[in-house]
């Protein structure tokens, strides 16, 4: 299991793909990079129920694109420490600082620097980003709490092997 956290890449916004995916496509997409964290995944209604909610744009032709992608991974991900109320905070306040782009590097940036941290207990974490202000703090602070919930995940995982 260690393997697979060590060698754990969230793909870049500049990474995800440019041409549409449908529905089924994008959950098989998102949930193939998801596959190492262990404990978290994507389905088909669950996106569908963010698209009725507002929370990402809807599909075009019924097809995700980059930016819908970015945001998707960004709930799977979080979902299990805030609630979607809060996600939708976050994103409010995203849109007001930094474009998308920007804003889905960082998070996967910082969450690939949390993992190695937890994981492998590296003696201080790399400073991710050039902005101090509150909502990286707060940006961290869920990364923080997803990576703890990952870690202890993958530790109950190699108890129930045992």
């Amino acid at each position: 299991m260690e393997k697979d956290i060590r060698d754990f890449h969230m793909p870049r916004y500049q990474e995800l793909p440019d041409v549409g995916l449908y529905l089924v496509q994008t959950v098989k997409y998102i949930n193939s990079f998801l596959t190492p964290l262990g404990c978290m995944e994507i389905t088909s209604s669950m996106i569908s129920n963010y698209v009725k909610k507002g929370y990402i744009k809807s599909p075009v032709k019924k097809q995700y694109y980059a930016e819908q992608i970015a945001y998707l991974f960004f709930i799977a991900i979080v979902k299990n420490v805030l609630s979607m109320e809060n996600i939708q905070k976050l994103f409010e306040m995203q849109k007001q600082t930094k474009d998308t782009k920007t804003a889905y590097n960082y998070f996967c940036q910082e969450l690939e620097n949390m993992l190695c941290y937890i994981f492998y207990g590296k003696d201080t974490v790399e400073d991710v980003g050039t902005d101090a202000g509150g909502e990286k703090k707060m940006l961290r602070s869920t990364i923080i709490a997803v990576a703890h919930i990952i870690y202890l995940s993958h530790c109950f995982d190699e108890l129930d092997q045992a």
